[in-house]
């Protein structure tokens, strides 16, 4: 698959899991429609290919010592530099909010288990 086909189709899967995310888990919040969606799922992204694989490698003992639990702790960040981001980027009426800390933690679980059922539909073909 060419590049910008995967580009697009993770900016997609990307966007549909985090509406997703709005539906499943009560205390996440948005405006702006498909706007935000479309934008958050850029950035979430973004995030994944760059800031991720180097969390991932500065917290290799984390992981191993709680035998992966902690990559929930790493996709929470994701999900909180990504709504951090929507907030300074300012986009005209574009927010995904969370309510507490636990309701990050409840979506950084929601989240990584929709994204793991999409790619195992959509990544691998």
């Amino acid at each position: 698959m060419n590049i910008i086909k995967r580009l697009v189709l993770g900016i997609l899967l990307n966007g549909l899991a985090l509406y997703a995310l709005t539906q499943f888990v009560s205390g996440v919040t948005y405006t702006g429609g498909v706007k935000v969606f479309i934008i958050a799922g850029l950035i979430i992204g973004i995030l994944n290919s760059v800031v991720k694989p180097i969390l991932k490698l500065l917290t290799i003992p984390f992981i191993f010592l709680s035998f992966g639990i902690f990559l929930i702790v790493i996709n929470g960040l994701m999900l909180w530099l990504m709504s951090y981001i929507l907030h300074v980027a300012n986009f005209r009426d574009v927010t995904l909010d969370f309510s507490s800390i636990g309701t990050l933690f409840i979506s950084a679980i929601v989240f990584g288990l929709i994204n793991w059922v999409e790619h195992l539909f959509f990544k691998n073909k």
